[in-house]
């Protein structure tokens, strides 16, 4: 994901993201929201509804410890996370199988072979012309 979406998202959720500055030996999030720009869109609505569950019904505040994309969808690791929590993650990473990685599109969005990436037609095919290129 671009610095700048990155940053915005850690501006905005400075509670969720306490551990992007914390070393390696601590945390996975020393690397950043490994993602394409695309699912920015759902990584913002899902900190959104985490967040605001969190403040309105007095839940233990989590914390962010990895932000990725693996075979082709979107994982979102917390800690001490209660089952209602869980359950938006595993949404929000179900629906990114849906959501082009690249430029957030939810028309004709499929996975490659190989490695999966999840891309809609438009950016499916740019990628192939770069490869062949």
């Amino acid at each position: 994901m671009k610095k700048e979406l990155q940053d915005k998202l850690y501006k905005q959720f400075p509670k969720l993201f306490k551990q992007k500055d914390a070393p390696l030996t601590e945390t996975c999030m020393c690397w950043g929201i490994e993602t394409g720009d695309g699912w920015f869109w759902l990584i913002n609505n899902l900190c959104s509804q985490l967040q605001w569950d969190i403040d309105k019904n007095k839940h233990p505040q989590i914390e962010v410890t990895q932000v990725k994309e693996k075979y082709g969808t979107l994982r979102f690791y917390t800690n001490n996370n209660d089952d209602k929590q869980d359950g938006m993650i595993t949404l929000a990473e179900f629906m990114s199988s849906s959501i082009c990685e690249r430029c957030g599109s939810i028309d004709e969005v499929t996975q490659t072979e190989g490695w999966i990436v999840t891309l809609c037609k438009k950016c499916m095919e740019e990628r192939n012309e770069k490869n062949y290129n």
